[in-house]
């Protein structure tokens, strides 16, 4: 079957792609085994470089780049610009930072002497999601091919454009042909490429339902893989908030990128003493939203990516003012051409509702009143996921005891919840495991081989 890339503020084609066959999917496999043999006995120095010419490509090329997000995936073309930068950003950090990352340990012990060396592990196969094209696929191959690996990239099939426009920047910064390939696979040959003997590891950004298909079939083979899957962020507003500054943040955290984002704030979980002016605030600034065509610089809100996925967004909210909860605004498809949705505030959200259970992937935010400040903890803890949170709140020395108790690979205290290249990001329970970014991320997909020398 061949990938359509579909422009979603329109419904219109604009290039499809055919797409391989299993002997097409094996040779690029192999390929990128033999080109990550060569690879790994590059210099940090000439790893380095690569990564600061792409890093210049990215700068030089933004608009082009953002514009190409913008109509494969409906990303508004200023965010999409971020995007980008964020992505050169991240290659400068492991130019700067991976070789002394991958520097050997020194451990006393009874040999004469003895270490930890860190090697790469091999090709690494990385499953991207579609919301943030880009990024998602920086931050996995930047410290990735630093470590002296090679990345195959199975990209969202919505947007093949970027994928291939990834791996054509490579190519051009000087990656060697083969380090990085972009597989134009669907989703049932997923399986068949982490069986490959020519893949080591295995990174998935997307779905809780598919984090466990792809952690079961790695797990067959054997293969370490890094799972970062949905999230139902809460967003915990205290007593003695600066209100302002909270609603700021909200409608950002909520918003951006159409709430097409795992780290999104999901569930605003407000204690009763601040709770209606609150929503008065927020629900003002949200009706200010500007809704259009994404290529337009005032736009605040496009369209969502896809068709199936605004339906089964309405769905959830249908469902959800069935069941008790009330519709403080929007809530309701866009009727135009593309697949928009209103900026919409569920209010009243119970155990009840479906979206008290559920990840709305989109421009909805869900409000659920706390009877206090533990009963507000109590209410973040109880979903199956654990991605990210944040609180809001004047005494920070209070927040920091809080955070501590929250369930999630990273709290946030009056700030919007964020990856940073410096930072480790993952999560926690339903929301995956393992890490991605600084450090860590950069040793999840090496080899902390043992040197012992008498």
């Amino acid at each position: 079957m061949p990938f359509a890339s579909l422009n979603p503020a329109t419904n219109q084609v604009i290039q499809t792609h055919a797409s391989w066959d299993s002997g097409r999917l094996e040779q690029a496999l192999e390929n990128a085994h033999s080109a990550q043999q060569a690879w790994a006995h590059t210099t940090f120095a000439r790893r380095a470089e690569v990564l600061r010419e792409v890093a210049n490509q990215l700068r030089a090329q933004r608009d082009q780049y953002a514009t190409l997000i913008t109509r494969e995936m409906g990303k508004p073309l200023r965010e999409a610009r971020a995007e980008i930068e964020k992505c050169a950003g991240v290659c400068d950090y492991y130019a700067q930072h991976g070789e002394a990352f991958m520097r050997s340990e020194p451990v006393a012990s009874d040999a004469s002497n003895s270490y930890v060396a860190y090697c790469p592990l091999g090709v690494v196969l990385a499953i991207m999601p579609w919301n943030f094209p880009f990024w998602q696929v920086f931050r996995a191959a930047a410290p990735a091919l630093m470590a002296g690996n090679a990345l195959a990239l199975k990209h969202a099939p919505n947007v093949p454009q970027c994928a291939l426009a990834i791996e054509a920047m490579f190519r051009a910064g000087g990656l060697p042909e083969g380090v990085f390939t972009s597989l134009m696979i669907e989703v049932g040959q997923v399986a068949e490429a982490i069986a490959s003997l020519h893949i080591h590891a295995v990174t998935l950004t997307g779905s809780e339902a598919a984090g466990r298909k792809v952690a079961a079939c790695a797990g067959q083979h054997l293969k370490k893989c890094v799972l970062e899957l949905g999230g139902s962020d809460p967003f915990i507003v205290l007593h003695d908030a600066d209100l302002e500054l909270a609603v700021d943040m909200a409608v950002a955290s909520r918003f951006l990128n159409c709430g097409q984002s795992c780290i999104a704030a999901k569930r605003f979980i407000v204690v009763p003493q601040i709770a209606d002016e609150f929503l008065h605030k927020f629900k003002v600034r949200v009706d200010a939203l500007k809704l259009g065509d994404p290529l337009d610089d005032a736009t605040q809100i496009g369209p969502m990516a896809r068709l199936d996925l605004r339906a089964e967004l309405h769905r959830q909210v249908s469902e959800s003012i069935a069941q008790g909860a009330v519709a403080l605004t929007g809530c309701r498809p866009v009727e135009r051409a593309g697949f928009f949705y209103q900026p919409s505030i569920l209010d009243r959200v119970t155990t009840q509702t479906c979206a008290w259970h559920e990840e709305l992937f989109g421009p909805v935010a869900i409000v659920i009143r706390a009877a206090s400040e533990a009963d507000a903890l109590r209410i973040a803890n109880e979903t199956r996921f654990g991605l990210g949170a944040s609180i809001w709140s004047k005494d920070t020395a209070r927040a920091e005891q809080l955070a501590a108790q929250i369930q999630a690979g990273c709290t946030f205290i009056n700030g919007m919840v964020k990856s940073d290249p410096r930072l480790p990001f993952g999560g926690v329970k339903a929301s995956g495991y393992g890490r991605e970014l600084s450090r860590l991320g950069m040793h999840e997909f090496v080899n902390a081989k043992t040197v012992w020398i008498r």
